[in-house]
């Protein structure tokens, strides 16, 4: 049941790229970042307030930069420059950026299931973003590589925590400050490019407020609230089951929303990766399983 509810927050996370395009197009991505970080942690501190102790406001900081500002900003100058599919399935990735950081930062060498699926999603990515078959910007391409390493390194901070910090607090307040950064920013921007935002504001439109209400309300202060919620009742590994909802998401909304259309062959590739981002979870839990019945 627990990996049923896993799927709603990824299913979300999965529709931003598709959402963005339709309804915010040509948005500022540090702007839309913003929108939908501030909000969406002042929700959750409303819900549930909480506050740092003075020692970990540096770290939560750092959260904030990385994992919201820098991350936010990245998915959505993915979302307005490369197809909705692509940005879904591409995130999944990120295992195979983590297994390599980890073997080279940590010295941490990968099981060789992990080796095996991530030599495997290398040649299914290498075909799938083949220039030959179709074209992509190469500056989505820069972000969606960069807000990779943001997510391995932002979790690679959180999971340093340990148990020092409450979930919530550590979420809730790294949407707030991160928002804050964001904001900041795009007062910046603005000041230097104001014409993009008067473009916004004389622009707006009930299709606009439909895709922020979407972004901030599902997508990140219901997503993330669940993300949390979820953590604190299943293993990681089994919340990562519900990930395979994230890409099926990409593809669909993208169709449904953009009309984007695939080869079956690139259907394929894209259906290849996501069995081999969830092959090695499957086993480990196969194999937990298997010694919590040997143990009992």
């Amino acid at each position: 049941m627990n990996i049923l509810l896993a799927m709603i927050p990824a299913f979300f996370w999965g529709t931003t790229y598709a959402v963005t395009q339709f309804t915010l197009t040509d948005w500022p991505p540090l702007l839309l970042g913003a929108l939908r970080a501030l909000p969406a942690g002042l929700i959750l501190l409303a819900i549930k307030p909480t506050l740092p102790k003075k020692d970990q406001w540096p770290v939560i900081f750092s959260l904030g930069l990385i994992n919201i500002a820098t991350f936010f900003s990245l998915i959505f100058v993915m979302a307005l420059t490369l197809p909705s599919a692509i940005s879904g399935v591409g995130m999944i990735s990120v295992p195979v950026f983590a297994i390599v950081f980890h073997w080279i930062v940590k010295k941490q060498r990968p099981h060789l299931i992990q080796a095996i699926s991530g030599v495997g999603l290398i040649v299914l990515a290498w075909m799938l973003f083949d220039p030959s078959q179709i074209s992509l910007n190469p500056v989505g391409l820069i972000a969606m590589f960069s807000a990779i390493m943001c997510i391995i390194i932002g979790s690679s901070i959180t999971k340093a925590l340990g148990n020092r910090m409450h979930w919530w607090t550590v979420l809730t307040w790294q949407l707030i400050l991160g928002g804050v950064i964001l904001t900041v920013a795009t007062t910046i921007h603005a000041a230097i490019n104001f014409q993009p935002y008067i473009d916004v504001l004389t622009g707006f439109d009930s299709k606009n407020l439909f895709g922020l209400l979407w972004i901030i309300g599902l997508n990140t202060a219901l997503g993330y609230g669940m993300y949390v919620w979820l953590l604190q009742r299943m293993s990681v590994v089994d919340f990562t089951f519900g990930g395979i909802a994230n890409p099926i998401a990409g593809i669909t909304s993208g169709l449904i929303l953009l009309g984007e259309s695939f080869t079956p062959f690139q259907h394929s590739l894209m259906a290849g990766m996501i069995i081999l981002s969830l092959l090695p979870q499957a086993i480990m839990a196969i194999r937990q399983q298997k010694t919590k019945l040997v143990v009992e």
